[in-house]
């Protein structure tokens, strides 16, 4: 499938298939899409604590990254598993600007270590931020009762609507723990309608830039 690097009009960059003429991230902006609809509606409902953060989609990334930055800043120890069935070239991580974007340029390190480390190893990105990057498909995850938080940050419904069925959401709320949290971009009625199937309290928010709605689903 071809691949090309684009410019959000936030200035952040993305991967765009052509071919399905979808993105990695929001074309209206890719940092703003991440801090709104992960960090602020997400892990900033865990300041000042210890938690698991598992990601369905870890991409270019770019929410892994933000996600230390701003955990510092919340005073969070965290533990984050990110999953991706097809990994990034290293061309392609040398092409994402998040680091001058996000002025994050003494993070630098911390970025590239992410891309770098090994897959299905456990490894201290600082000290309170440990990463494992699992390659698998989605519908293999079969964790019980680990996370807090998952950034369910999957393909599109319109391109890839197997990966937004109720079996896939039994799969995430079994992964959480009881009070654990799954926030995601999407907004389309047959995906509340899987997650409330399954177990889940969905809220409906405002959502980012360029999107009227997105969902925050809580395993209670």
């Amino acid at each position: 499938m071809k691949r090309e690097i684009i410019q959000t009009l936030d200035g952040s960059t993305t991967i765009h298939l052509t071919d399905w003429d979808e993105c990695y991230h929001s074309k209206h902006g890719a940092i703003q899409e991440a801090q709104h609809v992960f960090i602020k509606n997400g892990l900033s409902l865990f300041q000042n604590k210890s938690i698991s953060i598992l990601e369905i989609g870890f991409g270019t990334g770019l929410n892994a990254f933000i996600t230390v930055l701003q955990g510092k800043k919340m005073n969070q120890v965290i533990d984050y598993v990110g999953v991706e069935a097809y990994p990034i070239s290293a061309s392609e991580v040398l092409s994402m600007n998040y680091v001058e974007q996000l002025n994050a340029n003494s993070a630098r390190a911390i970025f590239e270590k992410m891309h770098e480390s090994n897959w299905e190893e456990k490894i201290i990105i600082s000290d309170d931020f440990t990463l494992m990057k699992r390659k698998q498909f989605f519908e293999t995850i079969d964790d019980e009762n680990r996370f807090d938080l998952i950034y369910f940050d999957a393909f599109g419904y319109r391109v890839q609507p197997e990966l937004w069925s109720t079996a896939i959401f039994k799969k995430m709320f079994n992964s959480l723990k009881a009070n654990g949290v799954l926030v995601t971009y999407a907004a389309r009625g047959v995906v509340k309608r899987s997650m409330i199937e399954v177990g889940f309290t969905v809220e409906k928010l405002a959502g980012p830039p360029g999107k009227r709605e997105m969902f925050r689903a809580i395993k209670k």
